[in-house]
């Protein structure tokens, strides 16, 4: 049966005619069973389970979404997945226990925490050779770059600081204490602040880029729950800079954060052990890796309401998404 233009446009008007969502592919890296799942953002659905090295944490994408580059941390070594093929065509040099790491904004050159040596590895990632490796605190764990590209932040679990790097020359320039166990470093995308969580602090700092210290101090409060349930791992702020999410651990939630006023808005319910969290490009949606249930969870960005929840593979660690 045909349907007339008139009939058409009262059912856009009405709501019948959703615009289909944007497909994006999602790389889920599974810290127990040495495995990547992958799946289709549109569908919410797994499309394909590759075997990879042993403990695989850090994830990342090439971006022309060429190559998955992946922390193969027992393997001491960075895995490169041909996304075309799914296929590991290749590694890259870590140094020892590989666990996170960050793509320069040029896409040339990756910074690689390695926890069993207190090292930040820079690879060249068009020679596939190790520029250099830049001594920092006791177990260095996360990994930023400002949106300029100038300048490279570590965060070092034991010795409880941010260290901030030289981009050009790989000195350290600043040192930031903050709260205990710092996870994760993001940017602001003016590049105006770092935000730097502490697992075991149960806090974000708020970092000046300019004056590099701590200008703020987020805390997080959940009616039920212990504060040291409330651990903050991963960081994602959106594109226009107005948002903050923060995964909170076993407190099995996703903070929403103002940025401008420092306040949590909202806590979204996901999994269990909430870890990493990626956007997809669109940024209509976020996704959450939860490693005791074994399942990440897409969150609806404009309402920031879970919307489904989807089993991957054992303790899942990392989450990346298709730039295009």
């Amino acid at each position: 049966m045909r349907t007339s233009l008139s009939a058409l446009a009262l059912m856009a008007g009405l709501g019948f005619l959703a615009s289909p969502a944007s497909a994006y592919t999602v790389y889920v890296s599974n810290e127990k069973d040495n495995t990547v799942t992958v799946l289709d953002s549109a569908t919410m659905q797994v499309t394909k389970t590759i075997n990879v090295g042993q403990r695989p944490r850090g994830i990342t994408i090439s971006h022309d979404g060429k190559f998955v580059y992946l922390c193969a941390s027992d393997d001491d070594t960075i895995e490169v997945i041909d996304t075309a093929t799914l296929q590991i065509v290749d590694t890259l040099p870590s140094g020892p226990d590989p666990e996170l790491f960050v793509l320069s904004p040029d896409g040339k050159t990756l910074y690689v925490a390695n926890e069993d040596d207190n090292l930040v590895t820079v690879i060249d990632l068009e020679s596939k050779a190790v520029l250099s490796e830049i001594p920092v605190g006791v177990e260095p764990e996360g990994m930023g770059v400002s949106p300029d590209g100038k300048t490279i932040v570590n965060t070092s679990e034991t010795t409880n600081m941010a260290h901030f790097i030289d981009a050009s020359t790989h000195e350290i320039t600043d040192n930031v204490l903050v709260d205990s166990r710092p996870r994760f470093v993001e940017f602001k995308p003016d590049g105006s602040e770092a935000w730097v969580s502490a697992e075991i602090g149960g806090t974000v700092s708020i970092i000046d880029n300019a004056t590099r210290e701590v200008k703020h101090k987020i805390t997080f409060e959940i009616p039920g729950l212990r504060s040291e349930a409330i651990q903050p791992v991963g960081i994602r702020i959106t594109a226009d800079g107005k948002k903050a999410y923060v995964a909170l651990g076993p407190a099995n939630r996703v903070a929403v954060v103002n940025t401008e006023t420092y306040e949590v808005e909202k806590y979204v319910l996901v999994g269990q052990r909430v870890w990493q969290l990626a956007f997809t490009p669109d940024q209509k949606t976020i996704i959450s890796t939860n490693g005791v249930s074994n399942d990440i969870t897409f969150i609806d960005a404009a309402t920031d309401e879970p919307v489904q929840s989807v089993t991957v593979g054992a303790l899942p660690w990392g989450v990346v998404v298709s730039p295009n």
